[in-house]
């Protein structure tokens, strides 16, 4: 009897050690991402697809956010791995900066890999006759998610064509998806949305009503003094109804994680990525503007140790 408890004790302490040693190898990856009308998510949905399947003893997510702002935050608090922000969040978030949202300096942030492309898209209800910038004096706008990377962009742009909040007739703090329904209902005249081009927001608005996409001049860029901020076109025929192309400004955004993520997992995230990019295409059309040959191009954080060593692998980084 002596024989067979001792045995059972070894094959009890046998299955505890390997249980304890698979849990201790398992990896979370929590993608921070967005709302769920917005580019952010879809993309994130196709990471945490990627991660799961390709990273060992992997169990990826993708949370629903504010965006970039929050993203940021959650970040340093060290509640996610991974998070899609704006440039400018990102270089804001790094100083410190107060008004952005971020009480203090994030010093944990590191850069994993540069995306895509956000445009500012103005739309505006073609019966509310905003065709300018200057046309939203006194009118009903949403300009995105108090705080959210959105509502930093639609400040600065607002501020480079000389108006304020205080010129609007009404602001609303929306995500994309209630602006939209806010403006299907003729409650919002136009709609502020900082996101890649096709946005499913934007495509749902101009199926229901006629809209016009108002164009930010070169000129209105350049007064914003960021260089994050860069002069684009959204092409003709991006949405229903827009015939022609329209000028406006378009700002990076970033895959940042945090310096307690392990080096091998920031370099399987960032390879597993790069070798599936078909799923991330797939997911969403604005996807199609990542590109490797990119990925380091204007980081406003330092590079993560596990994402260089993947760089330096396929000689991105001598």
């Amino acid at each position: 009897m002596r024989l067979v408890k001792k045995i059972t004790l070894a094959l009890s302490l046998g299955a505890a050690l390997i249980s304890s040693s698979a849990l201790a190898q398992q990896q979370f990856v929590n993608v921070l991402t967005g709302g769920q009308s917005g580019v952010y998510y879809p993309l994130g949905v196709a990471l945490s697809q990627i991660y799961a399947k390709s990273i060992p003893n992997a169990r990826s997510t993708a949370q629903v956010t504010k965006a970039s702002a929050e993203n940021l935050n959650l970040l340093q608090a060290g509640r996610g791995e991974l998070a899609l922000a704006l440039a400018d969040s990102v270089s804001d978030a790094w100083k410190g900066d107060a008004e952005a949202g971020f009480k203090t300096k994030l010093d944990k942030l590191r850069g994993l890999s540069a995306t895509y492309n956000n445009y500012i898209q103005i739309v505006a209800n073609a019966d509310s006759g905003i065709k300018t910038v200057a046309d939203l004096k006194g009118k009903r706008i949403s300009v995105g998610a108090a705080k959210s990377g959105t509502e930093l962009n639609a400040r600065a742009i607002l501020k480079a064509a000389g108006l304020s909040y205080a010129d609007l007739g009404k602001v609303e703090y929306l995500p994309f998806g209630e602006s939209v329904e806010l403006m299907k209902n003729r409650q919002l005249d136009a709609t502020l949305q900082s996101a890649g081009l096709g946005v499913a927001s934007i495509r749902d608005l101009a199926t229901a009503i006629k809209i016009v996409v108002v164009p930010v001049p070169a000129d209105v860029v350049a007064k914003v003094g960021d260089a994050a901020y860069q002069p684009a076109v959204i092409p003709a025929n991006t949405y229903a109804g827009q015939t022609a192309d329209i000028a406006t400004a378009a700002i990076p955004n970033f895959l940042v994680t945090h310096s307690g993520v392990s080096d091998e997992l920031a370099y399987q995230m960032a390879k597993t990525m790069y070798d599936n990019l078909d799923t991330l295409y797939a997911a969403h059309n604005a996807a199609k503007a990542i590109k490797r040959e990119n990925a380091i191009k204007g980081m406003p954080v330092p590079l993560h140790p596990g994402a260089e060593r993947y760089y330096k692998e396929v000689g991105l980084i001598k």
